[in-house]
């Protein structure tokens, strides 16, 4: 993803459109997006600035709080499936994807290991 344009490009997109111009012609004169010029005036009309929302981040792990239940069940049943687990933590009221169980356990250094005979 590309980084949002300046601020400074912004300003002076949105006092073009207050001043009169249409969002066309002002998208053609500065040479950004129709789109972009009316997200812009939205947003400096519903909360007085033009700057760019937050991209991206950090969001902290759903399983977090679930991490001794998670390493005991795992355990208790080395032959425990994805699903097995997903469906066990859906009884203790915690609805998450079998993906988020994944990307957790693989975080943790967690593996599921079908054969005894494999360490």
């Amino acid at each position: 993803m590309s980084r949002p344009l300046s601020n400074d490009l912004r300003e002076r997109v949105v006092a073009a459109v207050s001043g009169g111009e249409s969002c066309r012609a002002v998208a053609t004169r500065f040479g950004v997006a129709v789109s972009s010029v009316v997200k812009w005036s939205q947003r400096y009309r519903a909360t007085g600035s033009v700057a760019p929302g937050k991209i991206g981040g950090y969001r902290k792990p759903v399983l977090e709080p679930h991490r001794a239940f998670i390493k005991e069940r795992i355990s208790q049943t080395p032959h425990l499936t994805l699903h097995g687990l997903k469906d066990e933590l859906a009884a203790r009221g915690v609805e998450v994807s079998h993906n988020a169980v994944w990307t957790f356990l693989r975080r943790e250094g967690l593996r599921f290991k079908k054969n005894a005979v494999r360490p």
